[in-house]
């Protein structure tokens, strides 16, 4: 009789071999990066606290890095695949880079999610095979509009009278949808369009929008009043800051930003209210700690994302905020 024991006794060997290999495959540590455009910024600070938070309960490691041109962002996309991450999540800094990203992505092997910009082809229509977490920008926007609408009947201000300043960064899709839908609002209350004034940024940050403003406000001497409004809080405080630098205080301007970042939470505790009335707060944890807890789950048990999640805000102002930081989770 031949003796099979041998060659069973190998094959079950190989086999709990091959087993454990992939097992130790399977475990290898999970590296996720979180690219920001704009890493200075309060709110993409927020993000990547709250990203970390899930990084510590899940035992991944998070990568950041800030990625303020399309070169630095291809070059941490490579840095990524070097340290052997699996995946990452972005917010590039121009949604039009979005078949680049999705190209380095597929060559590296890698998973990409976006958030709060949405990344476009070369046609700008969103790229459907990245899942993307972001805001509905244009119902923000209305949010804005309504609590400047809400906030200047209190007051007793005829809307045909006050000029509307729209601080404007148009090149960012995101931008541009937050400032139409607060614009749809103005005027569908009794706005007239002649009042509007556009204030052009050349960049997103608090100095272009000051500069901006005081072009515009030089321009239109004719208002005595003012609104304002545009894609962020440093946006509006810009605005805000040139408006205290020409005579317009909380008694005759009225501005209403969007984040509800550190920023505006240093305005609000200034001893004295300014014109920066409120913002509209979204969740910079939902952003940095949903998707790092999402792509963590899609790496680690392939279960891929919803493709699209948009999230909400609320109108926070000096006399909520507290109330409302509380229900948003914060």
């Amino acid at each position: 009789m031949k003796n099979t024991m041998m060659p069973r006794r190998g094959a079950l060997a190989l086999l709990i071999a091959l087993s454990g290999l992939a097992q130790a495959q399977s475990a290898e540590p999970v590296k996720i990066g979180f690219l920001v455009k704009q890493a200075e910024s309060p709110w993409f600070q927020d993000e990547w606290r709250h990203a970390e938070q899930a990084a510590k309960e899940k035992g991944f490691t998070l990568i950041k890095i800030g990625i303020p041109n399309g070169e630095k962002m291809m070059a941490a996309i490579d840095n990524l695949a070097a340290q052997k991450a699996q995946g990452f999540i972005i917010c590039a800094p121009d949604v039009k880079l979005g078949t680049a990203v999705e190209r380095a992505a597929r060559r590296h092997q890698l998973k990409v999610m976006s958030v709060d910009d949405q990344l476009v082809d070369g046609k700008g229509q969103p790229i459907a095979s990245i899942p993307h977490m972001g805001i509905s920008a244009y119902e923000i926007g209305k949010q804005v509009g309504q609590g400047l609408v809400d906030e200047a009947r209190a007051r007793g201000w005829k809307l045909t009278e006050l000029g509307a300043l729209r601080m404007a960064f148009d090149q960012l899709p995101t931008a541009r949808e937050r400032t139409r839908g607060a614009l749809d609002v103005l005027k569908a209350a009794g706005l007239p369009a002649v009042n509007v004034v556009d204030a052009p940024q050349a960049k997103s940050d608090t100095e272009s929008a000051f500069n901006a403003a005081n072009i515009a406000f030089t321009k239109h001497g004719q208002f005595k009043r003012w609104l304002a409004f545009g894609m962020n809080d440093d946006a509006v405080l810009g605005a805000v800051r040139a408006g205290e630098g020409r005579g317009f205080r909380q008694d005759t301007m009225l501005a209403i930003g969007i984040d509800g970042s550190q920023t505006a939470l240093n305005e609000f505790a200034k001893p004295a209210a300014t014109a920066f009335h409120g913002t509209v707060l979204i969740s910079p944890k939902r952003h940095g700690y949903e998707t790092a807890l999402n792509m963590h789950a899609w790496i680690s048990t392939a279960k891929a994302p919803a493709m699209v999640t948009l999230t909400s805000g609320m109108l926070m102002t000096r006399a909520n905020q507290a109330e409302v930081r509380a229900q948003m989770g914060l």
